[in-house]
């Protein structure tokens, strides 16, 4: 193999259980955002983009969408002969077998695959942020500084800091402390979960944390690489668009983010293109008694009733007389004639009937996981079916082929979850 300057070590096998539903049986980084794309294409084409050529993929749940999505790594100009992208999930070894523990636990299991590139610098990232970032030009500020660790960092609310490591740093960025998730922060610099080491320092403090149990960045590596040696950790500040869509609402807002009409992330930009695997499929079709306002519609959409602020996806069909309005409806869906939807997330191959009503009436705690379904949203599964004339209120979940006797008088109340998928549902 020839010897890159810098790889990447995506982290993308994380089952993302507060999207709820949407998780149940696809990985986070793979499920669908934007009308077009999966959220992993956004990490990838950052790494195309900033010149990374050789990209680690690290897989374990659920892996099937997203490595069938991800492929030998064409979209991103990733198939190559010497480095592109590597699916890397856990395997078994002549001693033991094990699942990937925790963050640097997935790291340590594959030291091997970063030996053989043997490079200068590792850069770590997650699989399930939405942004734009030139990691070119982070690598600049870690050479810079004759750093061993680079933390990229943004400012975020003082009330929302204690979800962070949060960092504490001089007038030349570098770091002096170092808290993951304190109970009462003492800044609101917040780590990103983008992280640049030099390979030497990253091996030796893997090896030298290889027993503790769930080995994490945040938790073990970055303390010990902070506290040990030159202390060489700095923070470079990311003053961008980031958003981590790790629960129902945060995926909601950054898909409505989307649509204004200056947004914060825009995907149109010519010099920072995002890139994603496409089916062929025809253009979108709108029919004369079609309304779509500030919308995003994927291809082969056909769009014959009105919406409103919603981002739709691929192959989705909205019938004469749907109403949709502030909702994410993702691919091969169909929304039947006269159907109205307000605030709806609803996952693919889902068939909603005629005459149905999804997000009305008042707004109650979800009855079985009010910390996922909250903020008004409705929440359908993938492969779901909606009989006709159902009304499904606010703060709910429905999944599974669904029949008229699974509502009371055709009504699923606020609050209610209705599954009819099973216990992995």
């Amino acid at each position: 193999m020839y010897k890159k300057e810098m790889i990447a070590m995506l982290l993308a096998g994380g089952q993302g259980s507060r999207l709820g539903v949407l998780t149940s049986r696809v990985a986070k980084p793979a499920v669908s955002f934007g009308g077009k794309y999966r959220i992993i294409d956004f990490p990838l084409s950052n790494c195309i983009n900033s010149g990374i050529d050789t990209v680690g993929v690290l897989t374990q749940y659920r892996p099937l969408r997203l490595n069938a999505h991800i492929g030998i790594g064409i979209p991103w100009d990733l198939d190559r002969n010497e480095g592109g992208v590597t699916i890397l999930p856990p395997y078994e070894k002549n001693t033991n077998s094990e699942w990937y523990t925790g963050t640097a636990n997935a790291i340590l299991q594959n030291i091997d695959f970063m030996d053989m590139y043997n490079p200068d610098y590792v850069l770590i990232l997650s699989g399930d942020h939405i942004y734009k970032m030139d990691y070119e030009v982070m690598l600049d500020f870690h050479k810079a500084n004759n750093a061993d660790v680079t933390l990229a960092a943004m400012p975020v609310p003082i009330e929302e800091a204690k979800r962070f490591g949060i960092l504490i740093t001089d007038e030349n960025r570098r770091i002096t402390e170092f808290e993951e998730k304190p109970e009462n922060p003492r800044s609101n610099l917040a780590s990103m979960g983008i992280y640049i080491f030099n390979w030497k320092i990253l091996r030796e403090a893997l090896i030298a944390n290889k027993d503790q149990p769930a080995l994490d960045f945040g938790k073990h590596i970055i303390p010990y690489c902070h506290n040990g040696g030159n202390g060489r950790t700095f923070a470079y500040e990311f003053n961008g668009y980031w958003k981590d869509v790790g629960t129902l609402n945060s995926y909601w807002e950054a898909n409505m983010e989307l649509i204004d009409l200056v947004p914060d992330f825009n995907l149109y930009e010519e010099y920072w293109k995002i890139y994603t695997r496409n089916s062929t499929l025809p253009p979108q079709y709108l029919s004369n008694n079609s309304v779509v306002e500030k919308s995003i519609v994927g291809e082969g959409s056909g769009i014959y009733g009105t919406v409103i602020e919603s981002v739709i996806g691929c192959n989705v069909t909205i019938e004469e007389g749907a109403v949709v309005k502030n909702s994410i409806i993702m691919d091969n869906t169909v929304i039947k004639k006269n159907s109205y939807l307000e605030k709806s997330i609803v996952a693919e191959c889902v068939e909603i009937g005629e005459g149905c009503k999804l997000g009305v009436g008042e707004e109650v705690p979800n009855e079985t996981d009010p910390h996922i379904y909250s903020n008004g949203i409705v929440c359908i599964g993938e492969h779901t079916t909606i009989p006709s004339g159902v009304t499904i209120g606010k703060n709910t979940m429905v999944v599974g082929n669904t029949d008229n006797s699974d509502y009371d008088n055709g009504v699923l109340a606020s609050g209610r979850t209705l599954n009819k998928a099973g216990e992995d549902r």
